[in-house]
């Protein structure tokens, strides 16, 4: 990583744990602010037209750079830590920042005490449990990259950090908008902010049941691609959703490179193989919003493959990360 860039990921780093009274101000956002709009000419080749061009970029606020970003940094302590696959460890924070908010499917620039790089996450919990309980989760891959590093080897409980959170992936209708379908694809631990989104959806669902929205939620479905049953994140908590909301949620797996039995209670929901188009023409209408996240190869082929089954550009959103 280039020096400087080092220089001013430590310095925002060191800034989000000053004092609380400038955790609400944009005092600190001068030191990436100026740059990140440096980066905005360069992120641009990378969708002109509204084509992706695949890009690698190592370091998450280049990555981001022309992305929204709250002002506010909220303070987090680490309230729960469970392993959700033999790779990912998944993060229950507490936010007392009573204003800190966030839409279903954004991310959170995750700042840790003594880490100079400033990590990228997305948030795997609805915005619901934050309403209720004050929480967020994040889901976070084995890496050797410095914040997911920290995750997987000295995060402990009540381990404090700071977010902030950014993102123009999200699904956030309001009352007056017309019903909407949802797609939602996903590769590997892509499935994040789409399992937010999901998450979201079922809330919604519930809100129109009891009256308390005027929103009507359309059908929801989950297409999460992963190389075997075992990498298949949240998998017991999506079934769950699906038996709780029938002919509203559904999903589908699909494993590319599973060896071993495929468990019975599975069965039903797998498909081995690649996604294709014969598996996503059912799901096509003029209401439909598709999101996508994964890698980015699969992303090009996934939208690519939509545009020419008919689906407009604008119906199509992606989060790509790496």
């Amino acid at each position: 990583m280039p020096v400087l860039l080092m220089l001013k990921n430590a310095m925002v780093c060191a800034a989000a744990f000053a004092v609380p009274s400038l955790l609400r101000t944009p005092r600190i956002l001068p030191v990436c602010s100026s740059f990140l709009h440096l980066r905005h000419a360069v992120l641009y080749y990378c969708t002109v037209n509204g084509k992706m061009k695949s890009r690698r970029m190592s370091d998450h606020l280049e990555r981001t750079a022309n992305n929204f970003r709250q002002e506010i940094i909220s303070k987090a302590k680490v309230c729960g830590i469970t392993n959700e696959s033999a790779r990912v460890k998944r993060l229950r924070l507490a936010v007392a920042d009573k204003d800190f908010t966030f839409k279903a499917g954004q991310w959170v620039d995750f700042f840790i005490p003594g880490v100079a790089v400033v990590g990228g996450f997305s948030i795997c919990s609805s915005p619901g449990l934050l309403e209720k309980e004050g929480v967020l989760e994040l889901a976070i891959k084995r890496t050797t990259h410095p914040p997911a590093h920290w995750v997987h080897t000295q995060c402990t409980l009540d381990s404090e950090v700071a977010l902030r959170v950014g993102g123009n992936f999200y699904f956030d209708p309001q009352p007056a908008d017309p019903p909407a379908n949802l797609v939602l694809i996903a590769g590997g631990v892509g499935i994040n902010p789409l399992f937010s989104i999901l998450l979201h959806a079922a809330d919604l669902h519930r809100a129109q049941e009891n009256k308390r929205t005027a929103y009507k939620m359309g059908m929801t479905y989950l297409f999460y691609c992963a190389k075997s049953t075992d990498e298949l994140l949240f998998r017991k908590h999506i079934l769950d959703l699906t038996s709780a909301f029938p002919g509203k949620i559904s999903c589908n797996f699909h494993v590319t490179q599973q060896s071993s039995p495929i468990c019975e209670k599975l069965q039903p929901y797998i498909k081995e193989g690649r996604l294709c188009g014969n598996d996503l023409e059912k799901c096509i209408s003029k209401d439909t919003l598709w999101y996508i996240c994964g890698p980015p190869p699969m992303i090009e082929f996934i939208s690519e493959l939509l545009e020419n089954l008919g689906v407009a550009q604008k119906n199509i959103f992606f989060e790509k990360w790496w």
